[in-house]
């Protein structure tokens, strides 16, 4: 009996060991000495309090006091963006009556415009008259300090792209209409391929899925896409193996669950390399809008040296430090 015990107790051991070495970060080779890349949604946006704000509520009307002068989803907000240090920025997408895609992130146009209505029921030349900074409030409409100042600003997804032909774009699809998907990669499809590897659709799961149907090469997110990733990675990512559910994504991983990967951080994230597939860290999920890492406080919650991507909606904040941290 003692010597089954023991040897019982020899096995147990030895497995321990076996997966605390394969998901160890000491014998990763390092890829510590990169910077994070960063991940600006909306370009510089105005702020808004994230808890008890809804994925579809009206934000406009519930932003801070203005910091600054820029409105999300515009060519000049995202330009700002990446002179602030996005490697990659976040942008909404419509289709609109007339065949293009406007860049908007509201369902419909009461929020934020002086138009009304559903805003994909709309022409793009009808929403090109719209005034986008008509509706921001930061004291519960007393005063509208951008009304007058958006109109005409608000971007076809065509003239993004045009604007900045080199850089990397996240593209939200704000439907579950597997048709909306056949119209972005029809859209998208028409490009070069090395334009392409720059984009990644995100949103609903059967839109996506109907991009990934038709355009294979593209990286995605969605909803979907992550439980699968991520719930198979639970179950036998101690193993090394990395689950087909990962391969090609972008992942977005909630800093709370991200310490409870195998191998967080080196590890993982060298695996999801290995797979074609980018991980970046968002702030721990309220059932709410967005959170991003958005705060320097925020950001030292982060692994030293963390080399993976980073969310945020505060890319004025977050990119200066990055670039004063790496020397750049």
């Amino acid at each position: 009996m003692r010597r089954r015990l023991r040897l019982l107790l020899i096995v147990m051991f030895s497995l321990a060991a076996c997966i605390f070495l394969a998901n160890s970060n000491l014998f990763v080779p390092r890829e510590r000495e990169a910077s994070p890349t960063l991940l600006a949604h909306r370009g510089i946006a105005q702020r808004f309090e994230i808890a008890g704000v809804e994925r579809d509520d009206c934000s406009a009307t519930a932003i801070a006091q203005p910091s600054h002068d820029y409105l999300e989803n515009t060519i000049r907000s995202m330009s700002a963006a990446f002179e602030a240090g996005a490697d990659v920025v976040e942008f909404d997408v419509h289709p609109t009556t007339d065949g293009q895609f406007a860049v908007i992130h509201d369902w419909t146009l009461d929020c934020r415009t002086d138009g009304h209505g559903v805003t994909r029921e709309h022409s793009m030349a009808e929403l090109k008259t719209l005034d986008i900074g008509y509706g921001y409030t930061a004291d519960g409409g007393k005063t509208f300090p951008f009304r007058g100042k958006g109109r005409g600003l608000m971007p076809t997804m065509d003239e993004v792209l045009a604007t900045f032909p080199d850089r990397r774009f996240l593209i939200n699809v704000k439907s579950n209409d597997p048709n909306e998907g056949t119209k972005l990669a029809a859209a998208v499809g028409r490009l070069p391929p090395e334009r392409r590897a720059l984009l990644v659709p995100y949103g609903g799961d059967r839109p996506i899925e109907e991009i990934r149907r038709l355009l294979p090469d593209m990286k995605i997110v969605s909803r979907g896409s992550l439980k699968a990733c991520l719930l198979r990675y639970a179950g036998y990512g101690w193993t090394g193996l990395v689950p087909n559910a990962c391969r090609n994504l972008v992942l977005l991983v909630p800093t709370n669950v991200a310490p409870w990967l195998w191998g967080w951080p080196d590890r993982f994230l060298a695996r999801m390399r290995s797979v074609g597939t980018e991980v970046f860290v968002v702030a721990p999920w309220s059932g709410g809008a967005t959170a991003g890492i958005d705060t320097p406080e925020e950001l030292k919650t982060l692994p030293k040296g963390y080399s993976g991507g980073i969310w945020t909606n505060a890319i004025e904040v977050i990119g200066p430090i990055i670039k004063r941290e790496s020397g750049a």
